[in-house]
């Protein structure tokens, strides 16, 4: 009829009315309630021909000005009863309807068409967004007409991936809530990409979601707890509480549910978090092992995967019936097959043939209600006889809430802090496929990776339904997010007390500064921690040029630098004035230290040597031959030299006891050479002088092993030069900076960059003390890092050009700083 939109639907497809007419009348009222298609009589009246083959109606919608905000499109009704054969799907709707915003003044920027995802259901309809406020219109009205979010609440949105693609898009109006306060999936990933963008733009306060090594950091220091940790990898790997099929995955630690008490302190308490479950009965493990012998390509070992909306589904039953009852035809499974208790569904996942599911967060939470039958649902009765209703506690626990207190703890103990990264690589990390996911004996079915098939090459529509069905229920591994091995957490058993390599071995206090004889770690940490008050006290110009080097005697008094200008000076902090300048060649000098008794300076030249200086003589005690090419830095320990050169080499030698006579001269010998590709830049050693660490002038950081003289890992993490590295207290990681703007944390167990943070501009020097730095920019300022915040705390103007070296001293409250301005700069902490 003119003005009136019609579908026909052949009686012969409607569950209820089994071809007759008369029948569907009755139940005409109540379909049309569910399908949200009008809430009044008259508003859905159907007209019927009949014909000798079949019973054809048509159906007309009025639109009145009540109905919901649609936008200008082709809208598909499409009513599915999960897990049945009976299947009502309406043809094409067309019409068009008037946009109603909040305000007449919207700007409409995007439109298109989305599903928004909620546990066991997609509901398609229509998301628009405007300047102010993100639309979605369901098309059956449900849970509401029209789903409004203002921008101005929204604090995070992240892209997800959906049925194994790049399809789904998170928002949330909470800082720390797990669940989103919506979840859509697109049919296009260019409609995905294009409302993220609209509005991550509005959202000033919008920051992109942190890489999975920004937060390793984070846990590593303590920052994050295990729960917290654990919470992030799962988002990052595009788990949402909206998406059963990707729900949260959280391991079990446990391993003792049967003692009357547990015991924390007991390895033995724990299961092992470096075997995947299924790997963790051995009889079990060998005959799954040699069933995937036998198997054709592609095998797998398990033939179910650790988690899915049936696992997850079996956990919340008591808080979630109505989607079992979706899942399960309308009945809860059996009795008892049901989750009735803690230790029995344990030991089912160590024994049992195909059950290898893991936890939900909810077992480290702090909501028992999963685990109290407090809905009085009838869950049926066991063959012993027992009614189904609250979980069966372990015998160390007294109550629910005693139960997750418990779990929580054993989830934050030291030994799973120690131990769950080998958990990590698992789910998320490099064993997860591959080669090293068959050696962890942890390969389940292809269909549950990203990658494992492509949805879009399959044109029979049947076929690809099944395919997605069988994606969504089977379960889906999380996303990749480590391809190396996961740093460990450092906790006291492994944390050391070892002095910072940033702080020079023969400093001491400045003049004029209270002397600590008893120096304290907690001193260090004190002084880091008001690092932001350092303010500058006085500036001298000493140089012609740049200055590259500084050291500071034992008692504070004489100042050395080096200089781009080809000298070495000494400068008197107490008379403010220069005492001596010395010039070894014409060619600039790199870097200088003071030998361990204030004897001797060392300093390296771009003419391929090291001069050695008798500051008691006032001569040149000796000269070091030993590069190719310009020296761009050099070390001292423990009577080893190490200098770095553009020849691509850093060489250890043998040194100058400083017990020696400074007039005679010494015989250097070449203990190692550690060979580059290219031209280092600059080193720096830990403070056991076991590890040294090298930027090269193409961006690669090394980390070599002293005592064997080999390389540990190679990290190209910077576009362009290395500018600077250095060890933190722990000898846990490497800090380094570059000509990209870049300061990044590289974890030294694994050589995982865990961290990498961006600067307006290069940072040429820096200090830190594993969580907290100080850095000398390009443009003069002195930069105060909150490494684990990731974000510049403060910014103290200082040289007039780039800083080019820095100094502190022991107990952490003075600096020294010289800059490309040649002056240099005394600093000092005012608390």
């Amino acid at each position: 009829r003119p003005k009136e939109q019609f579908f026909y639907l052949p009686w012969s497809l409607h569950p209820h009315c089994r071809g007759s007419p008369d029948a569907h009348s009755k139940c005409k009222s109540a379909e049309r309630k569910e399908l949200g298609l009008c809430s009044a009589p008259g508003d859905f009246e159907p007209e019927t021909q009949t014909s000798s083959h079949f019973t054809r109606n048509y159906f007309s919608i009025s639109v009145t000005g009540k109905s919901l905000p649609s936008l200008h499109t082709v809208m598909i009704l499409k009513y599915q009863y999960r897990h049945s054969c009976l299947v009502l799907v309406a043809k094409v709707l067309e019409f068009q309807l008037q946009h109603q915003f909040q305000s007449v003044s919207e700007k409409l920027h995007m439109e298109c068409k989305a599903e928004m995802v909620t546990p066991l259901v997609t509901n398609p309809g229509h998301a628009c967004v405007t300047d102010t406020t993100l639309y979605f219109q369901p098309l059956n009205g449900y849970p509401k007409p029209v789903v409004q979010i203002m921008l101005q609440d929204i604090r995070r949105i992240y892209k997800r991936r959906h049925g194994l693609m790049p399809l789904g898009l998170e928002v949330f109006c909470t800082e720390d809530d797990l669940c989103s306060d919506i979840y859509l999936k697109f049919y296009e990933r260019q409609d995905r990409d294009d409302l993220y963008f609209y509005i991550a733009t509005y959202l000033e306060h919008h920051v992109p979601e942190r890489t999975a090594e920004g937060y390793t950091l984070q846990w590593q220091r303590g920052l994050l707890s295990n729960y917290q940790y654990l919470l992030h990898l799962n988002s990052l790997a595009d788990r949402s509480c909206s998406d059963l099929s990707q729900y949260p995955v959280f391991p079990w630690v446990i391993g003792d549910y049967s003692s009357s008490e547990l015991d924390l302190s007991n390895p033995e308490t724990f299961r092992d978090l470096s075997k995947p479950v299924g790997a963790l009965n051995q009889e079990r493990l060998e005959r799954l092992l040699a069933r995937y012998q036998e198997m054709p390509e592609p095998r797998f070992m398990y033939g179910s995967h650790y988690s899915s909306p049936g696992y997850v589904l079996f956990y919340l039953v008591r808080i979630a019936p109505e989607y079992m009852l979706c899942l399960q035809n309308g009945r809860f499974d059996n009795a008892d097959r049901m989750f009735n208790s803690i230790a029995e569904t344990w030991k089912n996942c160590l024994d049992g043939a195909t059950d290898f599911k893991e936890l939900i967060p909810e077992f480290y939470g702090d909501d028992v209600s999963f685990l109290v039958n407090s809905l009085k649902l009838d869950l049926g009765k066991r063959q012993g006889g027992q009614l189904v209703n609250d979980v069966e506690l372990p015998p160390w626990a007294r109550s629910p809430e005693d139960f997750l207190r418990k779990s929580r703890a054993a989830l934050e103990s030291e030994h799973v802090s120690e131990h769950l990264h080998e958990w990590i690589d698992l789910v998320f990390g490099y064993k997860q496929q591959g080669r090293d996911a068959v050696g962890a004996h942890n390969v389940f079915h292809p269909l549950t990776y990203e990658g494992g098939v492509d949805l879009n090459s399959i044109e029979d529509p049947d076929e690809k339904v099944a395919m997605l069905t069988q994606i969504l229920e089977f379960g889906q591994t999380p996303r990749q997010l480590f391809v190396t091995p996961h740093p460990r957490r450092i906790t006291p058993k492994f944390k050391s007390l070892s002095q910072p390599s940033s702080y020079n071995a023969s400093s001491a206090d400045s003049p004029g500064e209270e002397s600590f004889e008893d120096l304290t770690e907690e001193s260090r940490t004190l002084a880091w921690s008001n690092i932001a008050r350092l303010e500058p006290q006085e500036h001298h110009r000493i140089h012609k040029e740049a200055v590259t080097g500084i050291a500071v005697s034992r008692n504070g008094s004489s100042i050395f630098t080096t200089s781009q200008d080809s000298t070495l000076k000494m400068f008197s902090k107490e008379s403010r004035m220069l005492q001596r300048s010395i010039s070894f060649s014409n060619m600039a000098l790199s870097s200088c230290l003071l030998l361990p008794g204030d004897a001797t300076v060392i300093s390296s030249s771009w003419d391929n040597n090291v001069y050695f200086y008798s500051i008691a003589f006032g001569r040149r005690q000796d000269t070091l031959m030993g590069h190719d090419d310009a020296v761009s830095k050099i070390c001292w320990h423990d009577n080893r030299l190490y200098s770095a050169s553009w020849d691509s080499t850093v060489k250890v030698w043998s040194g100058v006891p400083a017990e020696m006579p400074c007039a005679r001269k010494q015989h250097f010998e070449l203990l190692a050479e550690l060979e580059h590709d290219v031209s280092v830049d600059t080193i720096s050693l830990n403070t056991a002088g076991t590890l040294l660490a090298s930027g090269t002038k193409e961006g690669t950081v090394n980390i070599w092993d002293l005592t064997t003289a080999t390389l540990l890992h190679q990290i190209p993490c910077h576009e362009g030069t290395v500018g600077d590295t250095a060890f933190s207290p722990d000898s846990r990681h490497v800090l380094s900076t570059g000509a990209d703007s870049h300061l990044n944390v590289i974890d030294v167990q694994t050589g995982m960059l865990i961290s990498s943070l961006s600067a307006d501009e290069p940072q040429r020097c820096f200090l830190w003390d594993g969580n907290s730095v100080v850095s000398g920019s390009q443009s003069g300022e002195l930069l105060v890092w909150d490494l684990l915040g990731g974000r510049v705390t403060k910014r103290i103007q200082g040289h007039t050009g780039a800083v080019t070296c820095m100094w502190m001293n022991e107990q952490c409250s003075s600096v020294i700083t010289g800059g490309e301005d040649r002056q240099i700069m005394f600093w000092k902490l005012q608390y």
